[in-house]
């Protein structure tokens, strides 16, 4: 049973949501909206991935429902907004592209949750 407590946290459990958005920016009113979407996903600890894609780290499925949920309150009125979550087993599989070379994904930073 204490081996199970420490297998909790394993690449199949830990989750990675990601939250891909096109969202429009013709007017001041709408850049405004983007830009606080853009600020409230950091604000909750997601990091750019691409211009318009952010990721987070989640140690649980459990989490990762919390940062969606937070994600969904804050959802612009005008555009596209889709999220996704994958494991981090799935997210360790990514082959990134630089141009013609790979390039080595970046080790995501420990972050400390107090429950």
């Amino acid at each position: 049973m204490e081996n199970s407590r420490f297998s909790r946290l394993n690449q199949y459990r830990s989750m990675w949501v990601l939250v891909f958005f096109d969202l429009p920016t013709e007017t001041k009113t709408e850049r405004k909206a983007a830009s606080r979407f853009r600020k409230q996903l950091l604000d909750d600890g997601f990091a750019m991935f691409q211009f318009s894609i952010y990721s987070r780290f989640c140690a649980s499925r459990e989490n990762a429902a919390v940062h969606i949920k937070r994600t969904k309150i804050n959802l612009p009125k005008k555009g596209k907004v889709a999220v996704m979550q994958i494991t981090d087993k799935q997210f360790g599989m990514i082959e990134l592209f630089h141009g013609q070379k790979e390039i080595e994904p970046e080790t995501p930073t420990q972050q400390l949750e107090l429950f």
